[in-house]
C-alpha cells in the first residue's frame, strides 16, 4: 500500500482556483507514481463557486475583494480537508503556496495589494493544529519536503 499525501487539486490541474484556472505542478503530479494522492480544494469543497472573487485573510477572518466575509466556507472546507486527511491517514500535505486556504508560512496580507506576510491559510493552519505536516509546491520543488519512504526507497521528485 502506498503512503498517502493530501494535495491541492489546483496543483494537479483542476481548474478550481478563484479565477477559474489551475496551477498544475509537475513535481506534485509526479508524486502519483509513488504515493496515493488525496486531492482537496478547501475553497470549492467549502461551497464557494468557481470562479469567485479573490479573498485574503484578515486576522481570523477571510474577506473577498468585495468586502464579503467568506470565513465560514473556508472553515467548512478546512474541516472537510482534515477529515479526508485523517480518513486516508496521510503522511503530510502539499498545498498551494500563498493561498488564503492552503498557504503555508507566507500568505497575502489582506490588503489586496500583492503584499505577502507571515501566516498560514485556514486549511493549512487546521491541518498543522491536528499534527499533519504541511508544505507547499515550492517546498517540494526545492527538495525540502520529507517524503515518506515507499517500498524501501525515498523517491526523488523534480520539476516545477
Amino acid at each position: 500500500m502506498k503512503p498517502a499525501i493530501l494535495v491541492s487539486r489546483c496543483l494537479l490541474g483542476d481548474a478550481c482556483r478563484y479565477d477559474g484556472t489551475a496551477k498544475p505542478c509537475p513535481a506534485v503530479i509526479a508524486l502519483a507514481a509513488h504515493y496515493t494522492l488525496v486531492p482537496v480544494c478547501p475553497e470549492s469543497d467549502g461551497g464557494l463557486p468557481t470562479p469567485r472573487p479573490p479573498a485574503e485573510r484578515q486576522g481570523d477572518r477571510v474577506v473577498n475583494r468585495a468586502g464579503e466575509d467568506v470565513t465560514a466556507p473556508y472553515a467548512r472546507g478546512a474541516g472537510l480537508a482534515l477529515a479526508a486527511a485523517q480518513e486516508n491517514r496521510v503522511a503530510l500535505a502539499v498545498l498551494k503556496s500563498r493561498s488564503p486556504a492552503c498557504g503555508r508560512g507566507r500568505i497575502y496580507d489582506g490588503t489586496f495589494t500583492g503584499t505577502l506576510c507571515a501566516g498560514d491559510g485556514v486549511c493549512a493552519a487546521r491541518l498543522l493544529a491536528a499534527g499533519i505536516p504541511v508544505f507547499t509546491e515550492d517546498d517540494l520543488v526545492a527538495g525540502v519536503v520529507p517524503l515518506p519512504r515507499c517500498g524501501g526507497i525515498s523517491p526523488v521528485v523534480k520539476g516545477k
